[in-house]
């Protein structure tokens, strides 16, 4: 007899929204749309019927005094908005369908079919991370978002601003608008809780408000691609520490001090150190070679799986803050503990629930629950597993026992989910990687840094603070380790710290050199690396954009 659903539960949004499975990012950005365009809730449409490349090819048809010279290749006409306007789902199979438009413009979320684009509660967690950034950032980036993908499109009017400069995919998709409705859906917001590392939320809202320093400057598919990758990034960053930080709260049973949201040392505006003291930073040691038997590629590798490994403490620790939250919700229900002011009870306050103050209630709850486990296992045909038996036979609390039987039963499940999700923020095999993984049957993963993703980030190295915005300034090599290093773990010239890595052997300082090396060739490549002359100093990184570079700063 399989779990019951109260046993099964493992999601808990006070730890992350997201639901662990694979996600694609097009998907996040539609689902982010409508939660900027209804100031953190989703959509409820008017009209429900699923829309199909038939439809947008016959509305484009019907319309040929906006569409001049379509009429008459309706083919073409259908192949272009499959391959350049529509994201599809199961491309090229009999149950082939559209997911939704590509994210080029706020408002296509109104044409998203919600069945084939689920985001898995990505787009809330970005949206969520931003809203609790401190010092209202992440407010004036999402103010920043809406400005930049909703432009060109009168909300009161429902017309389309005819000085909108904007390119033909935006243009026929903002023909589409006036045919959808939809209105804010407050009865399935859900609960807001701010995030685990609010330090992580500072450093994405900074980060999105650089990139959009570009606006002007990029054309706007390029720029929704950029934010495409670099909200992955983020999301990928997060979740790297939290698999360092829930098991470390766990066994603290209780919330750390440094982690809360006046003491956090993470301060993305500092020019040196960013992330302060932070005992929760993530170190990732990246290989730029491009060469899978590389010695650097090895050491990559072995980075990777450092991180990998945690999944499992994860996976535990994340049952046990889901069971203690259910335990605490039945201990205020029964009048034992008092619901704080702030409507939920703290991921801190929780875990602080392992302590002795509720010993007894907490072992009768669980007690319960693992004697209901049991009997339902016991139940099945060839009766109760010997490893589960041997599990309930341990000289452990009742509430040990009960997280072991879980894990034993579920673990593997949500470690292969938990995988697939990490995977797919990092981009895995794919362009804007910070993953690669061979082919081959149990291939070792290895930390890279692709050219679109080293690009984006490059965008956001080049800006240096001026007056109330910022300008593009040149940067020394050495200097641009420096910021991947400090602001976002990236290690290129160094092994990171307490991440798997001992002292650097003679050989692993090799490979980093080969590493450097590869590192400025990419540079070239990718047309940020100028070298005048064998002088250290003429060797420097350049902006591909001169924003600011008269006096006039762009600012917010």
């Amino acid at each position: 007899m399989p779990l019951l659903k109260r046993d099964r539960e493992f999601r808990l949004s006070k730890i992350s929204y997201i639901d662990f499975k694979h996600i694609e990012m097009d998907r996040v950005l539609l689902g982010l749309f409508e939660r900027i365009a209804h100031d953190g809730f989703p959509s409820r449409f008017r009209q429900k019927r699923e829309l199909t490349i038939k439809d947008f090819v016959d509305e484009i048809m019907e319309h040929p005094e906006q569409f001049k010279g379509f009429g008459a290749h309706r083919e073409i006409i259908e192949r272009w908005v499959e391959t350049h306007l529509m994201d599809i789902v199961n491309r090229g199979k009999r149950n082939e369908a559209v997911a939704g438009p590509r994210p080029l413009h706020g408002f296509t979320y109104r044409f998203r079919n919600p069945k084939h684009s689920r985001d898995y509660g990505a787009a809330q967690q970005i949206y969520e991370v931003l809203v609790h950034a401190r010092q209202s950032a992440g407010l004036h980036a999402i103010e920043h978002l809406k400005s930049f993908f909703f432009d060109g499109y009168d909300k009161v009017t429902n017309k389309v601003d005819p000085n909108a400069v904007v390119d033909i995919e935006t243009a026929t998709l903002l023909h589409f608008l006036s045919q959808r409705k939809d209105e804010a859906d407050p009865g399935q917001g859900g609960e807001r809780f701010a995030p685990l590392c609010v330090g992580s939320a500072d450093l994405l809202a900074e980060d999105v408000q650089r990139l959009l320093f570009y606006r002007s400057f990029i054309p706007r598919s390029v720029m929704v691609d950029y934010l495409k990758l670099l909200l992955s990034f983020h999301l990928a960053l997060y979740h790297l520490r939290l698999l360092k930080l829930l098991p470390a709260l766990v066994r603290r049973e209780g919330g750390d001090p440094i982690c809360a949201n006046g003491a956090c040392p993470v301060d993305p505006r500092r020019a040196a150190n960013p992330q302060g003291d932070c005992p929760y930073r993530v170190g990732m040691l990246v290989d730029l070679s491009g060469n899978p038997d590389s010695p650097v590629a090895r050491l990559a590798e072995r980075s990777a799986d450092t991180h990998y490994r945690r999944i499992p403490a994860f996976v535990r620790s994340y049952f046990v803050t889901k069971k203690l939250d259910e335990f605490a919700e039945d201990q205020i229900r029964k009048g034992k503990l008092t619901r704080p002011a702030s409507g939920h009870i703290s991921v801190g306050e929780v875990l602080g629930l392992q302590r002795e103050a509720l010993a007894v209630e907490r072992e009768k709850f669980f007690g319960a629950r693992l004697s209901s486990v049991l009997e339902d296992m016991a139940g099945e045909e060839n009766g109760l597993d010997p490893e589960l038996a041997s599990l309930a036979e341990m000289n452990l609390a009742e509430f040990d026992k009960y997280i072991e039987l879980l894990v034993a039963l579920r673990g593997a499940f949500h470690r292969q989910y938990i995988t697939e999700c990490l995977d797919a923020l990092m981009q895995k095999n794919r362009p804007g990687a910070l993953l690669s993984q061979g082919r081959t049957r149990s291939a070792p993963r290895r930390f890279i840094l692709d050219s679109r993703l080293l690009e984006v980030l490059l965008q956001i190295a080049v800006l240096q603070p001026a007056g109330q915005g910022f300008r593009t300034g040149e940067m020394r090599v050495d200097e641009l380790l420096t910021f991947l290093r400090e602001r976002y773990g990236l290690h290129i010239d160094q092994l990171p710290e307490a991440e798997g890595f001992g002292p650097a052997s003679i050989e692993d300082r090799q490979a980093l050199r080969a590493n450097v090396q590869a590192f400025v060739s990419r540079l070239r490549e990718i047309g940020f690396y100028r070298d005048l002359s064998d002088a250290y100093v003429t060797q420097t990184v350049t902006p591909r954009y001169r924003v600011g570079v008269d006096g006039q700063e762009i600012g917010a």
